[in-house]
């Protein structure tokens, strides 16, 4: 998820350490270190249930003195769609403690004044989003904006929730050791997801023998699940910010489950291509969320290491499917095993990551809000998201028309996305060229052309020991400068050569005279530049687009997908019509031409950005 998203870069406000104000339980009452303010507001009658005195709100000074600024940060990429055409009012309610959990709209408007007066003409003036994400600063914010937000500004006497301080309800505050088990966990469910993905592709044949059918047909029932994977986000993305993770995860990951009895039990062709495209559509919400679950539990200067260790996750999963079902091809030959064992794997990681509490911030705050108002009978108390109430054709077109509107609109999103799609469908591309090459040169069964993707998983064991070094080398570098979106690029200038490399040597030693050995060891290439590739230009995505990152990574899932789909369609009758040989020249010389992308925009990219983004969203 940060940039899967995915993979994260967030502007929102650090949770804070202290507070001018503390909350005694002992005495249920409230102290205050300063001298109490004109619009403090507190009560007798409290309620500490949450760590919340009713009763008792912030202040714009208590606001201020917690660190919150007069200009509004750019959303995390994991904030819920709260408007359809601005920035929200309070993007720091997940993130920022206060001492009472209650944050009033007039409070609020006095910090995010720029005067700071108490008048009426400065309260409640908002600012339109900045013309070009991204390029413009805060500070960019124009009068007029401002005059056209206030006809839709909420009541002054509106009053958000938020986390208290130390909140144990917060995911942020988890020990360390709780935060890796739920990173493992939902790495995991990755990688689960992506091997079944690949399943079929260890026994080809055994589908066009089953079934009848060509080995285009059988090479379908790959391609059809990864289809899956490009609509599912499309449902499970906005779902999640509405009813939390949890639930998403529960109802969509049991319908996987469930999905693999129809592949197994599939009296025709037809059935099996319905089920792989519903056990990709239904599993997808892991790819989809995964990421999210991972940022909602770190903060922003530490998510970056658990994303440098989730980011293999996507791309290990597929290389073992073949590894595994090759071998049930050949000591079985029951192709209906494949899906029973991806069943019984996909149930036991479904399972322990249904067990994990919820972990979206703006979920667990609307449920504490729907609470505290049946507790006190104040219908003003809520949270941003339940307050701008987005009506149905609002959510529709941001999640369904905002994606495809940038892949239109955006060279520098669709030129990244064109890397990352090159990159995934070369992986699916592997899976139907290894046993032309080494079924038909070394006589290989399926079960030892599967140990021959053993060296991409390799490959990416070293990335994995890379990524960490670079996400330690970019926090050195911001702490001596304010960072670009382009820093995030020197991963993908690492393994960007590699992925030629590795095609070069695949084409090369793929001929009869030369031991295995040359051929496989192209894995080792490919898997390192496979993933510090995906890993360096997703994290450039999200810094790029920031506010509108889960739309752009909501489009870079949809064309990686296409291409990962459509690629095996014609990899085997490529390698037999052109030969091994100059096959994997061709894809090479591609390769070859798309390293320039990472190098290019590295150097050029700020210059590009602001010349050819559009994503003024006047909707």
């Amino acid at each position: 998820m940060s940039s899967i998203p995915n993979n994260e870069s967030s502007n929102n406000a650090a949770a804070p350490t202290n507070s001018m104000s503390t909350y005694n339980n002992d005495t249920a009452d409230f102290e205050s270190n300063q001298p109490e303010p004109e619009m403090y507001r507190a009560e007798t009658n409290r309620d500490t249930q949450f760590g919340t005195a009713l009763g008792a709100s912030e202040t714009a000074q208590s606001l201020q003195e917690l660190g919150l600024s007069s200009t509004r940060p750019i959303p995390d990429a994991n904030y819920p769609m709260v408007r359809s055409r601005s920035r929200p009012e309070f993007p720091e309610e997940y993130t920022l403690e206060t001492a009472t959990g209650i944050v009033p709209v007039s409070s609020l408007r006095q910090v995010r004044s720029r005067t700071g007066s108490l008048s009426g003409d400065a309260l409640g003036r908002l600012s339109k989003l900045p013309t070009a994400q991204g390029l413009h600063t805060h500070a960019e914010e124009s009068e007029s904006g401002s005059m056209e937000n206030e006809k839709n500004d909420l009541a002054p006497e509106v009053e958000f929730v938020t986390f208290v301080i130390n909140d144990p309800e917060n995911p942020m505050n988890w020990s360390k050791s709780k935060k890796w088990t739920v990173t493992l966990i939902a790495s995991f469910l990755v990688f689960m997801i992506a091997f079944g993905s690949s399943v079929p592709s260890g026994g080809l044949g055994l589908i066009e023998e089953k079934y009848n059918v060509s080995l285009e047909v059988a090479i379908l029932v790959c391609s059809m699940m990864v289809i899956g994977f490009a609509v599912g986000p499309l449902l499970w993305s906005p779902l999640s910010e509405q009813i939390g993770r949890r639930p998403v995860y529960i109802v969509s990951l049991s319908c996987y489950v469930c999905f693999n009895i129809l592949c197994a039990l599939a009296p025709n062709i037809g059935s099996l291509l319905v089920g792989r495209f519903l056990c990709g559509v239904f599993s997808s919400s892991g790819l989809s969320l995964a990421g999210g679950t991972i940022a909602d539990i770190w903060a922003t200067e530490e998510r970056g290491f658990a994303i440098a260790y989730f980011a293999a996750a996507p791309y290990c999963g597929p290389v073992v499917g073949p590894i595994v079902t090759g071998w049930i091809a050949v000591g079985s030959g029951r192709l209906d095993l494949f899906f029973w064992v991806n069943m019984a794997f996909a149930g036991v990681v479904s399972i322990v990551m249904c067990l994990v509490p919820e972990t979206y911030a703006p979920v667990i705050l609307k449920r504490r809000a729907k609470k505290l108002r049946a507790e006190t009978g104040n219908p003003n108390i809520m949270t941003e998201q339940e307050a701008e109430n987005l009506s149905l054709r609002e959510l529709l077109k941001t999640v369904l028309v905002r994606p495809v509107s940038m892949m239109l609109t955006e060279p520098v999103l669709d030129l990244m996305n064109l890397y990352i799609v090159l990159i995934y469908s070369l992986l699916y591309a592997f899976f139907f060229a290894y046993p032309v090459i080494f079924g038909e040169i070394y006589n290989y069964n399926d079960g030892q052309i599967g140990l021959m993707f053993i060296p991409i998983l390799i490959g990416a064991l070293f990335a994995l020991i890379t990524t960490p070094i670079l996400e330690k080398k970019y926090i050195k570098m911001c702490h001596r400068r304010a960072p670009t979106p382009e820093d995030r690029l020197i991963g993908a200038m690492i393994g960007a050569p590699f992925i030629p490399i590795a095609l070069f040597i695949l084409g090369s030693t793929s001929h009869h005279g030369i031991i295995w050995v040359g051929p496989a060891s192209s894995g080792i290439s490919f898997g390192y530049g496979m993933v510090l590739c995906y890993y360096s230009v997703n994290n450039y995505i999200i810094d790029a687009y920031q506010a509108y990152a889960a739309s752009a990574l909501a489009a870079k899932v949809f064309m990686r997908s296409g291409g990962g789909a459509a690629f095996p369609l014609f990899t085997t009758q490529m390698y037999h019509r052109l030969g091994n040989l100059w096959a994997s020249f061709l894809l090479a010389f591609i390769s070859s031409a798309m390293v320039i992308i990472p190098f290019g925009f590295y150097k050029y990219g700020a210059t590009l950005r602001e010349k050819w983004s559009h994503t003024d969203k006047e909707e």
